[in-house]
């Protein structure tokens, strides 16, 4: 099965743990405000690679890849599922840790077809990097032009699987700043015991110039960079949203890293 890529990345050092060989996937339904891979959302393009291909390139450097592995971003590599069940398979054979980097949207709970390949592509997945992009349904519409329901029903699912699980939050200022919606988020992620690090990142204006040269409109022009320094006041909010529903339900500490 062939995956369709858009390109290939030797030394991913914020794609998960470790170093990671990093696999940008083509295509995605998503239309993310702030995303820096527009050029990835078209389902046609990129190029056909064999998993065994994808696996020989990280064979050449593995030796930096200690405390590392394979991650399959994009894109929405749910979009590519058969081929990211191969991958992986060929993955673990070699005992490559495995990391998916999702938005979500792709998961599919009503199609019987679907759940039986994500039920054994979890099987070969040691980590997924989740990005919730907005806690609010519609607010979420405004920003990525699609719901949010399967995105935290997929946060559900993992959690029932026990596949080790990040959240991923962008903050955005005037649209993703506001704590009543952070602490929202930690509220709902708080309930999930296999969630292991909380990634919050300040919304950057670097993948404008992209925007430009691709003769596509930027929806956030004139949005200004998020100021780092305001970044852990903003996860505290989160956190304080997990450590209420934890002590709600009996449970430990939130993990701060």
């Amino acid at each position: 099965m062939q995956g369709r890529i858009h390109s290939l990345e030797s030394f991913g050092t914020v794609d998960g743990p470790g170093v990671r060989f990093v696999v940008f996937v083509q295509g995605c339904p998503m239309r993310c405000a702030y995303c820096h891979n527009p050029d990835t959302w078209a389902m046609t393009g990129g190029t056909l690679m064999e998993p065994s291909y994808i696996i020989e390139q990280y064979e050449r450097n593995k030796g930096f890849y200690r405390g590392g592995g394979i991650t399959v971003t994009g894109g929405e590599p749910l979009m590519q599922i058969d081929f990211l069940i191969e991958l992986f398979t060929l993955a673990k054979k070699k005992d490559i840790h495995t990391c998916i980097d999702s938005s979500g949207i792709a998961f599919n709970p009503t199609s019987e077809e679907f759940m039986a390949k994500m039920d054994k592509l979890m099987t070969l997945t040691d980590l997924v990097m989740l990005d919730i992009k907005h806690i609010d349904n519609d607010k979420h519409k405004e920003l990525t032009a699609q719901p949010n329901t399967r995105i935290l029903e997929y946060a559900a699912y993992l959690n029932e699987k026990k596949v080790d699980m990040w959240i991923r939050h962008v903050v955005v200022p005037g649209i993703t700043d506001d704590d009543k919606y952070l602490w929202d988020l930690g509220y709902f992620i708080g309930q999930f015991t296999n969630l292991k690090a909380l990634d919050v990142l300040p919304y950057h204006t670097m993948g404008e110039v992209k925007y430009e040269k691709l003769g596509m409109e930027y929806k956030l022009k004139g949005v200004p960079a998020m100021d780092k320094d305001l970044i852990p006041e903003k996860k505290k909010v989160i956190l304080d949203g997990i450590k209420k529903r934890r002590a709600e339900m009996g449970l430990g500490k939130a993990n701060q890293n």
